[in-house]
């Protein structure tokens, strides 16, 4: 399986003031998906522009003809299975089937808490997964069935349509984001792929050795999740959201091939770089970023990114 390169836009940029051309660049470079990060916003952007997922990937939608589009990732943090259903139904028909959902438990933030009475505590890491283990299930009913109920301990659905559906069948692609037991259990039974950012724990005082075995560990666990219910794991691709590893993937092209080339021999087939954004934590050369969209894949002897 040849490996792609994606990239990750973040929605800080107003669509009229860059915020465009930047989707349709990405286009142009022949990435194979450009996805946003679907949050109400971000660790150090909280106090600057954010704007949200669904419309900007309408919007993105409108302005593209090829490049696939997605979150990376959503979450139930603040969002209910059946609204999120009936946006994706409807984004997934302006993009004449071009969207995949990256989808999460979700984590600690400005979106875990933005919801909260003032007295509520925040979700701990297991009322996380409990919610994303009701969550997940009713959204694959909610865009596979005509017509939906269901009554669940956190959410509920009664006699929901979402008529005609996906244009993609029989539903738009989840690439389930998960490294612990019972979010790779969803991803080996509801996903299409599956996508890690590495182990966090690594990311300040590790090695890309140490990460490295770390991503093969995360990847085996989910092999025996798909063992367990008969599933064959090269079913799923394997994305790797870069920047929150020890590596420095993009401080150069040769570093950027080397980087690609080890996680490829792990069985991932697609990489996302985020657009580097001057000044901020996802700063880098805009176009060395740029040589490695057109040429690394090459280098790799891989298809193009956009393949």
């Amino acid at each position: 399986m040849s490996l792609r390169l994606s990239t990750v836009i973040l929605p800080v940029r107003r669509w009229h003031e860059g915020g465009k051309e930047r989707w349709q660049r990405a286009e142009e470079l022949g990435f194979h998906t450009a996805y946003t990060y679907d949050h109400l916003s971000w660790r150090t952007f909280r106090d600057g522009p954010w704007f949200g997922a669904v419309p900007t990937l309408t919007a993105a939608a409108a302005a593209t003809d090829r490049m696939r589009l997605g979150t990376l990732v959503t979450s139930p943090n603040f969002r209910h299975p059946v609204t999120l259903a009936k946006d994706l139904v409807t984004l997934d028909d302006v993009s004449d089937g071009r969207i995949t959902l990256g989808i999460g438990a979700g984590g600690n933030g400005f979106d875990a808490t933005a919801l909260l009475k003032p007295s509520q505590e925040p979700w701990t890491p297991r009322e996380r997964a409990d919610h994303f283990g009701e969550f997940l299930p009713l959204l694959d009913r909610l865009l596979t069935e005509d017509v939906v109920s269901y009554e669940g301990e956190y959410y509920s659905a009664s006699e929901v349509r979402n008529i005609p559906g996906c244009v993609q069948r029989p539903r738009l692609p989840f690439a389930v984001a998960a490294t612990g037991p019972r979010g790779l259990k969803l991803a080996a039974r509801h996903g299409q792929a599956w996508v890690t950012t590495g182990d966090p724990k690594l990311y300040e005082n590790g090695t890309p050795e140490q990460s490295l075995q770390a991503i093969r560990g995360q990847a085996e666990k989910l092999a025996t999740a798909c063992d367990a219910i008969g599933r064959d794991v090269a079913e799923l691709d394997k994305i790797l959201l870069t920047g929150f590893t020890p590596d420095r993937p993009l401080d150069s092209f040769d570093a950027f091939v080397d980087f690609a080339g080890n996680h490829a021999e792990l069985g991932f087939n697609e990489i996302v770089l985020h657009w580097p954004l001057p000044g901020t934590y996802f700063a880098a050369d805009e176009k060395l970023f740029e040589r490695i969209a057109t040429e690394a894949l090459v280098q790799l002897g891989g298809s193009t990114a956009g393949a």
